[in-house]
């Protein structure tokens, strides 16, 4: 090599991964060069280990040591062009895209290569401007990400764009993926996009201005929630404020009543006993005398006496029993009246209802003896799931063969009782009691007569299958539903766990069999319906 003039020849000595004339010189089995930190820092960035030219995958990560040939060979080549290694440039303003070759401080890139995946410097995008082979790369206006726009599957360049399934692909996606779609160039829909862009841009905005407009709706009706929930409490604690001490200040008079009459008592008693005391004294005396004047002659004296004894037997004997004319019953009652009142109006609202509820929470377990052989049950029989397949079950009386269904082991015949289940991730469910009779060798109708009290997720709609079809309007999606059964009073009801609101209750119900938890998970609609059902422990928050 005499000569250095810009040729073919020049790229021999040019990094594929640089674009710049070597540095350390390092070989691959499959022939090709690179600079040594080139290619460590290229295999250090991927998860495969390939040659950058050919592809070619390596098992284990080779070992490199510098081609002393190729170095020498480079060194001539530098000394007859006069290409020196650039020299970074710290004055240089590092911002936005960085090039990522300079080796120390990295500099503000001026292009990034579409076909190289790689961003350059001034210095770094020489070969670009010089090298024929180079220059049909398309450059562009430095961009990060450029891995991104590489076909994760086929690791070629995107510079396809499928309309079906809107998504940019490479040339091999055609065949594939894509086949018989419509296809276009990326620069067609690029030109496509970009006569659109102003109406897009509007939309844009008008989303932009409609979102914020959304947002300070939201803000100002939850700083008013927030000002109405401050107002309602203060006005609360007043109520129950004045309640309290109108109740106190009723104790302390009642207190002070009883004590009164409980004072009169005891001074009525007091002076009974002095009274019943002098007139015992009394009769004592005259029985001495009298007891003496019988073995004597003194007529006279005995007369008296007895007359006397008389006259103290006819006294009228007043009552011994002390009347305290005080009654409290109606009292109690009144109280009672108002407890009662107050604990029916505080019901009123879901959130306290829901509290007191989740006192009759019970450890519910499904029963295997009941599952549909296209169900699967954990191991604590706390959540199922359907099979992959349907599975060998033994036969049973009690197994549903049917639809996907499946009974809890408890079953309830008085008392309440309440339970929360997971329905989180499903489209379809059905939740809700069973009467131990139901049919279930066969498909029947879910409704009350047919011995189901249930509330199912159905399309997109929430239904309640009552004395006839009830159609819910819910503001919130629940992901987790209490069910609440108060056997004595026919009653069944359903709560939003999370929101603590009230779905809906069946009311007036008599129930004369055993009530069992029921479980239906539905179809499951080509795996958008694949989610379990998962009964969940109960927290019992406090009610003070």
């Amino acid at each position: 090599m005499a000569t250095a003039s810009i040729s073919f020849s020049d790229e021999q000595f040019l990094c594929p991964i640089c674009l710049d004339v070597f540095t350390e010189p390092v070989s691959t089995s499959c022939g090709h060069n690179f600079c040594k930190a080139c290619i460590q820092h290229f295999w250090d960035s991927n998860d495969i280990c390939q040659c950058p030219m050919c592809k070619k995958k390596f098992s284990s990560r080779p070992e490199i040591q510098v081609n002393s040939a190729m170095s020498e060979l480079v060194v001539h080549f530098k000394e007859s062009a006069q290409v020196s290694p650039s020299v970074p440039n710290a004055t240089v303003e590092i911002c936005g895209v960085l090039c990522d070759f300079c080796s120390e401080t990295q500099l503000k890139a001026v292009k990034s290569c579409l076909i190289c995946l790689t961003s350059f410097c001034e210095t770094h995008l020489e070969p670009h401007q010089r090298v024929a082979s180079l220059k049909s790369h398309t450059l562009i206006d430095p961009v990060s990400g450029l891995e991104d726009r590489m076909c994760k599957k086929h690791s070629r360049l995107c510079e396809l764009y499928c309309r079906t399934d809107e998504t940019c692909i490479c040339v091999v996606c055609i065949k594939t993926d894509h086949k018989g779609h419509q296809i276009v160039p990326l620069e067609e829909e690029y030109e496509s996009k970009l006569a659109t862009l102003p109406e897009t841009v509007a939309k844009v905005q008008d989303m932009i201005l409609a979102g914020s407009q959304r947002v300070c709706e939201i803000e100002r009706s939850t700083d008013a929630n927030k000002r109405e929930a401050k107002r309602e409490i203060a006005e609360s604690v007043q109520v129950f404020t004045d309640l309290i001490h109108s109740l106190e200040k009723s104790r302390a008079e009642l207190a002070e009543v009883i004590k009164e009459r409980c004072k009169l008592a005891e001074q009525h008693a007091a002076g009974f006993i002095k009274e019943k005391k002098i007139e015992i004294a009394e009769l004592e005396t005259a029985c001495v005398e009298l007891e003496q004047l019988t073995h004597s002659e003194d007529h006279y004296g005995l007369v008296l006496l007895l007359s006397r004894l008389t006259t103290l037997t006819n006294k009228e004997q007043k009552s011994s029993v002390v009347e305290r004319n005080l009654s409290v019953a109606s009292l109690r009652a009144a109280v009672s009246r108002l407890q009662a009142t107050l604990d029916q109006e505080m019901e009123q609202l879901p959130g306290i209802r829901l509290k007191r509820i989740k006192e009759y929470a019970v450890d519910v377990t499904l029963d295997p003896d009941t599952v549909h052989c296209g169900l699967i049950l954990s191991r604590d029989g706390k959540e199922v799931r359907h099979a992959a397949t349907p599975l060998n079950l033994p036969d049973n009386e009690k197994r549903f063969e049917v639809c996907f269904e499946v009974l809890s082991k408890e079953g309830f015949t008085s008392g309440k009782f309440y339970y929360e289940v997971q329905v989180k991730g499903k489209t379809r469910w059905i939740l809700g009691v069973a009467r131990e009779s139901i049919e279930r060798k066969e498909d029947t109708s879910l409704s009350v007569s047919n011995g189901f009290w249930a509330l199912v997720l159905e399309e997109g709609k929430y239904l309640a299958y009552d004395t006839r079809v009830f159609k819910l309007s819910l503001i919130e999606k629940p992901q987790k539903v209490g069910i609440f059964v108060d056997y004595d009073q026919g009653q069944v009801s359903f709560y939003d766990v999370d929101f603590k609101s009230h779905i809906y209750s069946f009311t007036g119900q008599q129930f004369k069999e055993k009530l069992f938890p029921y479980f239906c998970l539905e179809d499951i609609q080509g795996g958008a319906n694949s989610g379990p059902l998962i009964i969940t422990p109960v927290h019992r928050p406090s009610l003070v």
